[in-house]
């Protein structure tokens, strides 16, 4: 390389390493507020909904039990009564 590159890079390592060494603005000592123990507790929380239970999903397709059932027995009418249709089949 060149002296001009030499030049180049270690002026941006130089600058690069002087914005390193900056405290950032968010470190000014004016906007610091305490939190005390008095403060957190008087914070009202609210109270947990509980869910409805969602019936149980088959992770292969995403349906459930009962959907997989109705599901069969349209589907499978008149078939031969094996494989995904073995008992479904009529």
């Amino acid at each position: 390389m060149n002296k001009r590159h030499w030049i180049t890079a270690l002026t941006s390592v130089g600058l690069g390493l002087g914005l390193l060494a900056m405290p950032p603005a968010s470190a000014a000592a004016d906007n610091f507020t305490a939190v005390t123990a008095a403060d957190k507790s008087a914070k009202a929380k609210k109270p947990k909904q509980a869910k409805a239970p969602k019936p149980p999903v088959i992770p292969g397709t995403g349906e459930s039990k009962v959907e997989r059932d109705k599901r069969l027995l349209r589907e499978c009418r008149g078939k031969a009564n094996a494989g995904a249709c073995e008992g479904y089949a009529f």
